[in-house]
């Protein structure tokens, strides 16, 4: 018989488990790598395999992948990656999985392959260290509010998720990332009704319904949390006048929560429309940086007590 995908990215000392799937617990910083996604997209300045180099010349220790920067997961791929992380002495903490499905749409064909299609990613994950994968939830965009099945849906299509990811000793982890999954209450919700240890959060800063918030939404999904997405929009004069990020930080600590903290930062305007066009390419890695580093900053004083 032919060995199957995840028999080839398996190694032979991996165990299999019913145990809930490990995650860091010691507090570190991590780079999420859309923090530099227009210096990918627009400039073309780097490619997957130099992520790791990157989060060393910042002095970060810890690399969150996306999956839409991944040129080719081939072998060679995967390798070259691992081998750039050991030589950097970076972690590799999860794969941020988007494009695969809607896993909680209304028809279950629909949903149950978007499962499906999730499990490379895990496969990938396990291969590269990873201890996990975050998904969107899904659903409309508009109407959820209205749509009272949302959560079984869901849930049906996480737990088939989990129990393949179980077999890489993987976390499954939720981020609230627009409409459904940005409400508070309705991820609460989804994690009681699977009720699973290798199931859980992503809190996101900066991902809310408008109207909401953040530290109600950060202190109702922080206890299930096994990563924290520190969603960073600084201003040019260098201020951060969304949110309070250190509160923010320290909602976090206050739950109980230590590991990896992924910096998701901007500045000067975050996303690439308008001004950020007319930058050059240098001046968006400049500005890239400005942001990680300003987020950096902030983790060092308060989770690392550097200069404390």
């Amino acid at each position: 018989m032919k060995p199957t995908r995840r028999q080839l990215l398996t190694t032979a000392a991996a165990a299999v488990t019913a145990a809930a799937a490990p995650r860091p617990t010691k507090d570190d910083i991590s780079l999420a790598a859309w923090s530099i996604n227009r210096s990918f997209f627009t400039a073309q300045r780097w490619k997957n395999v130099d992520l790791p180099k990157i989060c060393r010349e910042f002095g970060i220790n810890g690399l969150e992948f996306v999956n839409q920067f991944f040129e080719n997961p081939m072998m060679r791929h995967l390798q070259q990656l691992k081998k750039n992380a050991a030589e950097h002495g970076v972690t590799l903490v999860l794969i941020m999985i988007d494009g695969e499905g809607d896993m909680a749409a209304k028809d279950r064909n629909e949903r149950m392959q978007a499962a499906v299609a999730h499990r490379k990613w895990v496969d990938i994950a396990h291969y590269l260290g990873c201890h996990a994968v975050r998904c969107n939830f899904g659903g409309p965009r508009q109407g959820w509010k209205e749509d009272k099945d949302i959560v079984a849906r869901g849930a049906e299509s996480f737990r088939n998720l989990i129990e393949y990811a179980r077999g890489s000793n993987l976390n499954v982890i939720l981020e609230n990332h627009g409409g459904a999954s940005s409400d508070a209450d309705t991820l609460v919700a989804v994690m009681k009704a699977v009720n699973d240890p290798n199931f859980g959060t992503l809190p996101d800063f900066g991902n809310l319904n408008p109207g909401d918030d953040p530290y109600e939404v950060t202190r109702k999904i922080v206890p299930w949390a096994k990563g924290i997405s520190v969603k960073a929009s600084w201003a040019l004069d260098g201020t951060h006048p969304r949110y309070d990020l250190e509160k923010l930080v320290k909602i976090c600590r206050d739950a109980g929560y230590s590991g990896f903290w992924g910096i998701e930062s901007s500045f000067g305007g975050g996303g690439g429309g308008g001004q950020q066009q007319q930058l050059s390419h240098d001046e968006i890695w400049e500005r890239e940086k400005k942001g990680v580093l300003l987020t950096k900053q902030v983790l060092d004083r308060v989770v690392m007590k550097k200069g404390a």
